[in-house]
């Protein structure tokens, strides 16, 4: 029983320093994307200047390879936390730098529903029964169609903007990006067929926070369309 209260305790210490971490993330970002809504000269000097959305995006696609790729540089302290934090920022630029092309309105019910959709995935993580972490081919299938779907959406819309094809693709995005927030948040949660390990505290926080960033994303495409 000891042995059981204190595996508990160490499960909820754990979930609780993720979840830290993943709020100290989402409050960097939402101030960026705040910033870059807001404020009109930074507004314009992002859409301005394209070539620092796309040193962001080089950025945020090696610091998200080391982290998933290398585990050396993802378990030890600081490396793995001054990378999270550098990938943190990368992200939260290119987020801005894309909100900063919709309506305010569009961007902060965008941000509600987001909300709403996390912590209600959250709940229902805590009380189903439903174990997602026993579909892991499921989310490697649903990863590579959401990656070919995407590259062919992209070549098809540089020719011709498709406005039915745009909102299918991001629709399919939001419901896949919640499924793999309702994975994530189950391996951290533990009680599970699979769990995240203690040492993979900041594997947890990328994963949960680049779900959100997504879905995000898609549902802001999806809004800032039909405001159009």
């Amino acid at each position: 029983k000891l042995r059981f209260i204190g595996f508990s305790w160490f499960k909820c210490v754990r979930a609780f320093q993720v979840y830290l971490i993943l709020a100290s993330q989402l409050l960097v970002t939402t101030a960026i994307v705040a910033v870059f809504t807001f404020v009109q000269p930074v507004r314009s000097f992002v859409q301005r200047n394209q070539a620092v959305y796309w040193a962001s995006y080089g950025v945020y696609f090696v610091t998200h390879l080391v982290l998933v790729c290398c585990k050396g540089p993802r378990r030890k302290f600081p490396w793995n936390v001054i990378l999270l934090f550098i990938f943190t920022l990368a992200l939260s630029y290119m987020t801005g730098s894309v909100s900063s092309y919709y309506d305010t309105k569009a961007v902060f019910l965008a941000l509600g529903i987001t909300a709403v959709v996390c912590i209600a995935v959250t709940v229902f993580c805590f009380q189903t029964k439903v174990d997602f972490t026993k579909c892991r081919g499921l989310f490697c299938v649903l990863g590579i169609v959401m990656f070919v779907t995407g590259i062919i959406t992209i070549i098809v819309l540089s020719f011709k903007y498709i406005p039915w094809l745009h909102m299918l693709y991001a629709a399919l995005g939001a419901i896949v990006f919640t499924l793999f927030l309702a994975y994530h948040t189950q391996l951290l949660i533990g009680n599970r067929k699979y769990s995240i390990s203690p040492e993979e505290y900041v594997f947890a926080a990328l994963s949960i926070y680049t779900d959100i960033i997504q879905i995000f994303l898609f549902l802001l495409q999806i809004i800032g369309a039909s405001t159009k």
